[in-house]
């Protein structure tokens, strides 16, 4: 049960996960966005337009990287999206546009966000040793330790939900609303930020059924 629950069924939907936005981002990329614009055009223009001047865009290497930093403002954009004009990269570049909205315009979640990652970083890295140590020596106490540093990377998890799914809705509007994609285009980029979006949700599903594994064997 162990191994079925941490290791068996993750890899099993964070594999199917991925693979649906793979197969979304190809699918988007085969079809050229009405504007014509790439993805960090559709950035810049949306930025400017937004009163954003000051955020810049910088390239990064690997593929679906992007990502904003809030701490720098700085949007950065990998090669498969910044420098193509298809339906999925300038949907993946407004959906990273969208979050510097939300960090410009303060919302509570992105800024809760925020504060729990630094927290959330080393509980992620410490919560298996401590649990897998507390269940190797019989030590309760470290189990329950380990478990409240995973109910920490659930919380963020849980918190980072609203965050991703309330950009991709601002994506969505700025990129219709701004005429970088036609009508027919919408159910294209819409796929490809649902399927992304599913990686956050099958995260977070994941997790919650381990915790209860966990919860259900620190009792007994």
């Amino acid at each position: 049960m162990y191994f079925l629950v941490f290791f068996i069924i993750p890899l099993a939907l964070g594999f199917a996960a991925q693979a649906w936005v793979r197969r979304a981002f190809a699918d988007g990329s085969k079809i050229a966005s009405a504007s014509g614009l790439t993805g960090s055009q559709v950035s810049r223009q949306m930025l400017d337009n937004g009163g954003l001047q000051d955020v810049q865009i910088e390239g990064i290497g690997g593929q679906l990287s992007d990502h904003y930093d809030p701490r720098g403002k700085v949007m950065r954009l990998s090669e498969p999206v910044g420098n193509s004009n298809s339906v999925a990269a300038v949907a993946v570049a407004a959906h990273e546009t969208g979050h510097a909205f939300q960090d410009a315009r303060h919302e509570a979640g992105f800024r809760f966000r925020g504060t729990l990652v630094p927290a959330t970083g080393f509980a992620s890295q410490a919560w298996f040793p401590l649990v897998l140590f507390g269940f190797l020596t019989g030590v309760t106490g470290l189990l329950w330790v380990g478990i409240v540093a995973f109910a920490a990377v659930l919380l963020f998890q849980l918190v980072t939900l609203p965050v991703e799914f309330g950009a991709s809705r601002k994506a969505m509007a700025m990129i219709t609303q701004q005429g970088v994609i036609s009508q027919q285009q919408v159910p294209v980029a819409r796929k490809v930020l649902t399927a992304a979006a599913l990686t956050y949700v099958v995260a977070a599903l994941i997790s919650v059924m381990q915790i209860i594994y966990l919860l259900g064997a620190a009792r007994r």
